[in-house]
């Protein structure tokens, strides 16, 4: 079996059981592996560390298997990982109804690069680095085994895919082709998935506890909803008795989606204003032209690809956060969000900080928010908690 040799010095990461090396870190290859083959992961004086996936295109050189010596890398492997992330999700948290929900969470369930989402009957994939797509077609078969389901649908066409020296790809890999839009139900509100074309896998599940939080604080609220993809947020704003819901977004077959959905959950449309376009300019124009709100959402898209984009990302950030201050009547609430793994918690805070002070507004955090329980992040992986969120008062 081929192995990696790292740099004097540079195991300590792997001491604390982080599965990722990056390709600075590592002095030589011995055998040369191809893409996604097993590789031993040893320090510089040829001590065994870890075994993992070879991964030749990426700055991610390699992701680790496994930590045991002891442990083979083989489809019983993959089972056996399989499972325990499945039987993880059995239960939940006592609650409302959901049909929808993460499966495996990639790196923090011990198999990095492989996304597994199930809507109803159906599992959607995501094979996002060379290890997980040199093993597709076991993990395919052992998830046909372990879920019962109509149908595995691929979703491959991230683009964390191109740096991993894959194409993108979609579609069947098991059973029937999922409908253009599948039902699910994520307590008492209902929603259509696009899982061929919509965004990610489809949904953003890992919203569903943020988006039922909002009901409890729009009762006779006028709503804006920036980002509003199909449209969650303003959904359960609605749910919980907003007076008025305007929703933004670029995609007008989205926001089509969305004006579905509230006949679907038997809302009244007539509270219900859909605009499409640039949430900025949208903005900027309820600014010049005076208008305020009760509550607003911003649940952008990520600002921050690399480390590189971190300054511009700030820039967004604070931009459309100042804007949205600057829209709130006194006492109104903001809730805001950043999807972009770089951008740490105290820093996204640093930034929507920065945009209260400059829109001449006084604020308080009332709430902070994450990720649900389907989304878990592990302890030896801090780069799995990529989703994060504030509650803010205007006082």
């Amino acid at each position: 079996m081929s192995s990696i040799i790292l740099k004097n010095g540079r195991e300590k990461s792997l001491a604390r059981r982080h599965p990722w090396i990056f390709s600075g870190a590592v002095t030589k290859v011995e055998d040369l592996a191809g893409p996604g083959e097993t590789v031993e992961i040893r320090s510089g004086d040829g001590t065994w560390l870890a075994r993992g996936a070879y991964s030749p295109h990426s700055q991610i050189i390699a992701r680790v298997w496994t930590f045991d010596p002891e442990e083979d890398i083989s489809a019983a492997f993959f089972k056996t990982r399989l499972a325990q992330a499945i039987r993880a999700r059995r239960g939940g948290p006592p609650g409302e109804p959901r049909t929808a929900c993460r499966l495996v969470n990639a790196e923090s369930d011990a198999l990095p690069g492989l996304i597994v989402d199930r809507y109803g009957d159906y599992l959607v994939c995501q094979f996002l680095a060379a290890g997980v797509e040199r093993w597709r077609a076991d993990l395919v078969a052992q998830l046909a085994q372990l879920v019962p389901c109509a149908g595995i649908y691929e979703r491959s066409d991230a683009g964390v895919r191109t740096k991993e020296g894959l194409p993108h790809r979609t579609g069947v890999l098991y059973g029937q082709p999922p409908p253009d839009l599948l039902e699910i139900q994520e307590g008492r509100s209902r929603f259509l998935v696009d899982v061929r074309h919509g965004h990610k896998t489809g949904f953003y599940l890992d919203q569903r506890e943020n988006r039922m939080l909002v009901a409890d604080w729009a009762e006779g609220a006028e709503v804006l909803n920036a980002f509003a993809y199909t449209g969650g947020f303003g959904l359960w704003a609605l749910m919980g008795g907003a007076a008025q819901v305007v929703n933004v977004d670029s995609s007008v077959a989205a926001l089509e989606l969305l004006r579905r959905h509230v006949l679907l959950n038997g809302l009244d449309p007539s509270r219900v204003e859909n605009l499409a376009g640039d949430a900025f300019q949208l903005l900027r124009r309820f600014r010049d032209s005076g208008r305020q709100f009760d509550l607003i959402i911003l649940d952008p898209p990520k600002f921050a690809e690399s480390r590189r984009q971190l300054a511009r990302s700030g820039r967004g950030y604070k931009d459309i956060n100042l804007l949205a201050f600057k829209l709130l009547r006194p006492g109104g609430l903001l809730f805001t969000f950043s999807c972009s793994g770089l951008v740490s918690m105290e820093l996204f805070q640093k930034f929507v900080a920065d945009a209260a002070l400059d829109a001449g507004r006084t604020a308080q955090i009332v709430r902070r928010l994450g990720q649900p329980d389907d989304h878990p992040t592990a302890l030896n992986f801090p780069e799995g908690t990529y989703l994060k969120g504030l509650v803010c008062r205007v006082i």
